[in-house]
């Protein structure tokens, strides 16, 4: 059977700090690379914080056709694997909470979150559902709150994919936090057995202004069971092999 390698990393947050970020990116990437993954996969918003107070986000968002996200790509690895991350974006006016496909320091795609929570209004919901490949393997994304909506899973599933990736943030209140901490991955669950598909997921970790993330950063295989799980207090990489035909 073949197999692609494909990593996950558990973070804490960098709130409006690009520069540390990307360091993370940097030390992050050379880990898998060392370790032979293909993919690499962070959290949701994860350049610049997951910031969603309209002014705040404004402030912090990328043009993908700008001069300032250029500078940002010359400093992705220009080796190692194909890293999916978390970026708010502004586009003609708009802003979007969006995930860009990076290959060596070049922007292959972005899929904007179609489905928001009544906390992102500062974002537009997107549209389309690109489709990308490394190693022999198709993937689609859906970002954290899409998980719970089963056509988002459907659409990657009918354009021939093998796998999800998923960047979430589930950085809540803690009451909250407490609730749906085992909550994720049963609705990813679910997503995976309905569609066939495998889902690989990314949070962040860590506690700020009384809210709390614990995770999960997992794998999920096409029964919807927990293959792979990182612990969920702290940071880590998680890295595993995808069966594909």
């Amino acid at each position: 059977m073949k197999t692609v390698r494909v990593a996950a990393a558990q973070t804490i947050e960098y709130l409006e700090d690009i520069e540390s970020a990307l360091t993370c990116i940097a030390d992050v990437s050379r880990h898998a690379e060392t370790e032979g993954a293909r993919l690499l996969l962070f959290p949701e918003a994860f350049l610049q914080g997951y910031l969603t107070e309209e002014s705040s986000a404004r402030r912090i968002a990328l043009d993908f056709s700008s001069e300032q996200f250029k500078q940002v790509l010359d400093r992705f690895p220009k080796t190692g694997p194909t890293i999916v991350i978390g970026i708010i974006e502004a586009s003609s006016g708009e802003l979007f909470n969006s995930a860009a496909v990076i290959d060596r320091g070049t922007l292959v795609g972005y899929y904007r979150k179609t489905h928001l929570l009544q906390g992102e209004k500062a974002f537009s919901a997107g549209k389309d559902m690109p489709i990308f490949a490394v190693g022999g393997v198709s993937f689609g994304i859906n970002i954290c709150y899409d998980t719970n909506f089963p056509m988002a899973a459907r659409r990657i599933a009918d354009l021939g994919a093998t796998l999800i990736v998923c960047p979430a943030n589930n950085m809540m209140p803690r009451e909250r936090a407490e609730t749906y901490r085992d909550q994720h991955n049963i609705a990813r669950g679910d997503r995976c057995l309905e569609t066939g598909l495998w889902l690989i997921s990314a949070d962040v970790t860590g506690e700020r202004e009384g809210c709390v993330s614990w995770g999960p950063t997992a794998i999920l295989n096409p029964d919807g069971e927990v293959v792979w799980q990182l612990p969920l207090d702290k940071p880590g990489l998680l890295i595993a092999d995808i069966p594909y035909t």
